[in-house]
């Protein structure tokens, strides 16, 4: 049974097809529900939709229900359509006639959309501290080998020296990056569409600067048309972000099942963290950094997804949108097991040293031994020519433990201090701390 069914209901084929995935994303969306509603309940007290009293009654019944919320004690009952329906049922059957006065001046279309920007927020904040968490791993590793040379690569072949401290940091400073993708995304999250109704706003005299004090937007979507539309803008924004560090995370995967290959033997992991074969006995495979590859990939592909689901949409709402959810839910989820995995292995890595040394590694030096004869006053082109006839010649033989790279961001010179203060500064974007000041505040 709907809330707004009128007296014929829909064909259960219909029912069945339109609900789709919903009600286990309602789920999800339950506590974000509720502080809308605790939100929304203490605006109409103020211009008098609601008596104060009534207000206290749902305040009440709206914190019971989400610490049943997060005790694990809410379900949605069979035949009630959504999250939002069955919010009220509850306190229509605890509190009486009350609680059908909670959806007053708004429509489930603002009121899905807040509960999405609730939950978004707080899952860029867990993404954001899962990463924080990777970041500070990358800066202790790439510390701690900054002088353990390894060979570079371009094209796949040997180029010139680099290092492990180098390779880690590179990561590193690429969720700095991401960071900033992912700060786009949290400032589209972090409006407040409560109030635009069906798109359209409302004959009420909502005050919509309330809702979004009460529950820590940074600003509103003043145009109700463009707090709708908002919906997909901000799930593509999103979609586009966790790609961002999708990718770096897959790079990072990539690295470690090449670098963990017996003809390169750069790196290894204990043996509880990774995989045998059932016939081979001498195996040991990254199972966890291949599948952190192929979920990467995955979260790769939802903007595309989601770019189809919204083209030629015309303005307001459709029930196309619903499907967004598919694809943004899981990924958020996947996305955050991607980044916990990766620090929880890295921390068990091993680094093998003294790699160039080995005669094999010789030609990587021959830009050293180039530069060198610049140095000297040797013109590059004729000094290039050299080093390459010695290398024809097979009369190379340069010093492998001669390095000069001192320049920002290089071998000798990694910036570890620079790239922590840019990922500082990446985190202080995020005002994490209003958010939660104004949630204690509504669940006092």
């Amino acid at each position: 049974m709907k809330l707004w069914q009128k007296a014929t209901g829909s064909k259960k084929e219909v029912e069945q097809f339109t609900i789709g995935r919903d009600p286990e994303f309602d789920s999800v969306l339950a506590p974000f529900d509720v502080l809308g509603s605790m939100a929304h309940a203490k605006m109409l007290a103020k211009i008098g939709l609601l008596t104060f009293e009534e207000n206290d009654i749902l305040q009440k019944g709206l914190k019971e229900i989400y610490f049943e919320i997060e005790q694990g004690k809410f379900s949605i009952d069979l035949g009630v359509e959504d999250v939002h329906s069955q919010v009220e049922f509850l306190l229509t059957e605890r509190y009486g006639e009350v609680g059908k006065k909670l959806h007053s001046g708004r429509s489930r279309n603002d009121q899905v959309l807040v509960d999405l920007k609730l939950y978004y927020r707080a899952a860029i904040r867990e993404i954001v501290e899962e990463t924080q968490e990777l970041f500070d791993m990358l800066i202790s590793l790439s510390e701690k080998h900054k002088k353990d040379l390894m060979p570079g690569y371009t094209h796949t072949q040997l180029a010139m020296p680099s290092s492990f401290g180098l390779w880690f940091g590179s990561f590193a400073e690429g969720l700095t990056e991401d960071l900033g993708l992912l700060k786009a995304a949290f400032d589209l999250s972090n409006k407040n569409p409560l109030g635009s109704a069906a798109g359209y706003g409302s004959s009420f005299p909502l005050d919509r600067t309330l809702t979004t004090e009460l529950l820590g937007f940074a600003d509103l979507h003043h145009n109700v048309i463009n707090a709708q539309n908002s919906r997909g803008k901000t799930e593509r924004t999103l979609a586009f972000a966790m790609a961002g560090l999708a990718s770096t995370l897959n790079r990072l995967a990539t690295d470690v099942c090449l670098f963990m290959n017996q003809h390169f033997a750069f790196i290894t992991f204990p043996d509880d963290l990774t995989t045998g074969s059932s016939i081979m006995p001498h195996k040991k495979n990254p199972d966890v950094f291949e599948l952190i590859r192929s979920k990467t990939n995955q979260i790769q592909s939802i903007p595309n997804t989601v770019s189809h689901i919204l083209t030629n949409m015309s303005t307001g709402y459709h029930r196309d949108l619903q499907l967004l959810k598919e694809e943004i839910f899981p990924g958020i989820e996947k996305l955050k097991t991607c980044l916990c995995m990766s620090t929880f292995m890295l921390k068990s890595i091993r680094v093998r040293e003294n790699i160039l040394e080995d005669p094999f590694y010789k030609h990587l030096f021959s830009v050293e031994v180039v530069n060198e004869l610049v140095l000297k006053g040797v013109p590059f082109r004729d000094a290039y020519k050299k080093v390459g006839i010695e290398i024809e010649a097979n009369n190379f033989a340069p010093d492998q433990n001669k390095l000069r790279h001192t320049h920002e961001g290089s071998i000798g010179n990694l910036c570890l201090e620079e790239i922590k203060l840019k990922m500082d500064s990446a985190i202080k974007n995020f005002d994490f701390d209003l958010m939660d000041q104004r949630i204690q505040s509504l669940l006092k």
